[in-house]
């Protein structure tokens, strides 16, 4: 098992940065493949961009490249997005998702994923 708790949501205004974690306790948390989802009001949960195992290879939505990062802590148990240039269009329930049996197929799909956050809201509003 894996709990997922994240933080760091809040509102913002367009063109702001802002930067949300995602805290693993249970299992390791060095043995699974993370990723943030995010979901608007009225609309489908999207992948927002994962990171695999080692933290070395890392993979985005279109809609957030160039503009977010993701990056792990293993030591911390810890996952981090960073978002910069924030858009209203980004405004979301932000929640993070760790699966051990992903592999590139099949990381954007919400399906593949054991273990989810309650999520943090994201509003970027002037």
């Amino acid at each position: 098992q894996v709990q997922l708790v994240e933080s760091g949501g809040g509102l913002v205004q367009p063109g702001d940065s802002s930067k949300l974690s995602c805290v693993a306790s249970g299992n390791t948390f060095r043995g699974y493949t993370v990723s943030w989802f995010r979901q608007a009001p009225g609309k489908e949960r999207e992948f927002v961009g994962g990171i695999f195992r080692s933290g070395t290879n890392t993979y985005y939505a279109d809609s957030v490249k160039g503009r977010f990062t993701i990056s792990r802590d293993n030591a911390k148990n810890t996952m981090y997005l960073q978002m910069n240039m924030l858009k209203p269009e980004d405004t979301a329930l932000y929640s993070c998702a760790a699966g051990s049996r992903l592999i590139l197929s099949s990381l954007r799909s919400a399906n593949a994923y054991d273990y989810w956050g309650q999520g943090t809201q994201v509003t970027v509003s002037s």
